[in-house]
């Protein structure tokens, strides 16, 4: 389990798949209170052609350390990773807060991003009404209760009971310190009038049934987006664990299409 020390924090990373295969590396980066196992579908698919990194953001899984202020500095917690590995140049995938982050890294370095993949994620943080009064009452209810609330919020109906009862206990397992911090970091979170910046190929996949941040917000961005490539699939907010088989696919197929000529 290889680890690298950021800035006072201990990040820890897979780094799979073959190096001379040719291929892009894939980077994977995760949601707010997740880890790096969201991503152990595409992880075992991918990594039997390519270079596949995933880590576990500061304060989430195995890695250590305070919550981050901004999205970018989560940003530059990813871009040290790559620093450190000597990736130049990857495909870039994130859900939810993962994808916000991805986003802060294509703009902000965009020579290091070949295509952009965001799985849930908005570009302007807003929340639903609901979502909006379940965060004013963090102060006042018992945190377990809180991210059980927040986590059953996130998956479609009908999945199954006890495998949302490990994503709360997995989730619980975050600092309250490291949530809260970052879904102030999340809230502030606005590149929406920016995203027209992003140049490189972008697929946008997302859950019909996402209440934590739903489709027509996820629309309001693809609108944004120069030339970006929409894929819908009948789950929730947690899409990469819900209908891992399907994301896998979506992304299979966006790999093999053709960039287009810059604009």
């Amino acid at each position: 389990m290889p680890q690298l020390d950021v800035d006072g924090a201990t990040l820890t990373y897979d780094d799979e798949g073959p190096r001379d295969s040719g291929a892009v590396p894939l980077v994977f980066v995760h949601g707010w209170t997740a880890n790096r196992h969201r991503w152990d579908h595409q992880t075992a698919h991918f990594s039997a052609t390519r270079r596949v990194v995933r880590l576990d953001l500061r304060g989430h899984g195995d890695s250590s350390g305070a919550g981050l202020g901004t999205i970018d500095e989560v940003a530059a917690d990813v871009l040290a990773l790559l620093d450190h590995l000597h990736i130049e140049r990857c495909v870039l995938v994130g859900h939810s807060m993962g994808g916000m982050t991805a986003q802060a890294i294509a703009l902000s370095h965009p020579e290091r991003v070949e295509r952009l993949v965001l799985v849930n994620s908005i570009s302007r943080m807003a929340y639903s009404r609901g979502r909006a009064l379940l965060m004013a009452a963090s102060a006042r209810v018992p945190f377990k209760l809180f991210v059980a609330a927040n986590i059953q919020r996130a998956f479609a109906p009908g999945y199954p009971r006890e495998e949302i009862r490990a994503h709360v206990r997995a989730s619980a397992g975050t600092p309250r310190e490291v949530v809260m911090t970052l879904y102030g970091a999340m809230r502030a979170f606005d590149v929406l009038d920016r995203v027209g910046e992003i140049r490189v190929p972008t697929l946008l996949v997302h859950g019909l049934h996402d209440i934590q941040l739903p489709v027509r917000q996820m629309l309001r961005m693809a609108a944004a987006y120069p030339d970006a490539v929409v894929r819908i699939v009948d789950a929730g907010h947690e899409l990469p664990v819900e209908k891992p088989a399907q994301l896998t696919a979506a992304l299979e197929s966006f790999l093999r299409t053709t960039a287009p000529a810059p604009a």
